[in-house]
């Protein structure tokens, strides 16, 4: 399964901390991105069942130009609390929006159903997300079965049971002129996961322990499966770089990383997944002038980051296998 060239485990580009935190039990937890102050975001949201918070501040005409952090959680809709342990944690330290009273920090948070990895009743809370930020670091992050990975699966056409342990992954390459684009994936697909040469390195496995391809099995199920026994899902990705987009930019470079989800994952975008794409772009220097510079500079980090994206969905399945 090799990848394309230039993709690796370099570091995230300068200013970005990733840290994870999870529950006691340590079958569920929490994800965050802390972004350099000044940051700019945007997000493409392409499954049928996501679960979020405070994902307006991204849209295109949202005053605020990015995040703070980005969050990425299980526990499903009750995961959203552990966002409210992030923005204390911001606030804390005067990381946030400015307002007249003081700063407020701008956390858009994305969940994954976990909820049947173990005790649905232990998810995470403020407590894991503050845990979280207070474990955040540069360089490469931790993967595998941390953070908001710890109780995902992947392939789970025929029940958890029968479905690929998962966790998080990250990939990054390195563009001419220096520029990083990098990703954080939490890979917790309904469909299987594909290398890059399309076969299934994490799906349904049958009774013998062998993989399966979903696109397969699902041809063969002529009645709707008892919807509980096999989870809701979704891939969340976080695209880092330090190239000089702006807030649009960011947008149409979420919607071009989508394209990694659909490269890795397969099915991907159901109506039982919640996928999302967040790009957070910290790049200082002043933006080329509107004309095919600029077009020319999203497609490039947009191809990037759809490739990191791939990249960093397999690897939340390898990284997860490696740790058993």
């Amino acid at each position: 399964m090799a990848e394309p060239a230039g993709v690796s485990d370099l570091p995230l580009p300068a200013g970005f901390l990733v840290g994870h935190a999870t529950t006691a039990r340590g079958d569920s937890g929490c994800t965050v991105v802390i972004c350099p102050p000044g940051a700019r975001g945007g997000v493409d949201v392409r499954g049928g069942g996501t679960g979020t918070r405070e994902l307006e501040p991204l849209a295109p005409l949202a005053n605020a130009e990015g995040p703070t952090a980005v969050l990425m959680t299980g526990g499903s809709a009750f995961g959203l609390g552990a966002a409210d342990g992030v923005v204390g944690w911001l606030e804390q330290r005067g990381l946030g929006r400015w307002t007249p009273i003081g700063v407020v920090p701008l956390v858009p948070t994305a969940v994954v159903f976990d909820l049947t990895a173990g005790d649905p009743l232990a998810r995470p809370g403020p407590v894991q997300g503050h845990a979280a930020c207070e474990a955040a670091r540069p360089g490469v992050p931790d993967r595998g079965r941390v953070g908001a990975g710890s109780g995902t699966a992947v392939g789970k056409v025929l029940g958890r049971e029968h479905a690929t342990a998962s966790g998080v992954g990250y990939a990054a390459q390195l563009l001419a002129g220096g520029v990083t684009v990098a990703a954080v994936a939490v890979a917790n697909a309904f469909g299987d996961v594909l290398g890059a040469d399309g076969s299934v390195i994490g799906g349904p496995l049958d009774d013998h322990g062998s993989l399966m391809r979903s696109a397969e099995v699902l041809t063969q199920i002529s009645d709707p499966p008892d919807l509980a026994g096999h989870d809701q899902s979704t891939t969340l990705v976080c695209v880092c770089t330090d190239a000089p987009l702006d807030k649009r930019g960011c947008g149409i470079v979420a919607r071009i990383a989508a394209a990694g989800i659909a490269r890795a994952v397969d099915p991907a975008f159901t109506p039982i997944d919640g996928d999302v794409a967040f790009c957070v772009a910290s790049g200082t220097a002043p933006p080329p002038e509107p004309g095919f510079a600029v077009s020319w500079l999203l497609t490039l980090v947009g191809s990037a980051a759809a490739t990191v994206t791939a990249a960093a969905i397999r690897d939340a399945v390898v990284q997860s296998a490696a740790g058993e």
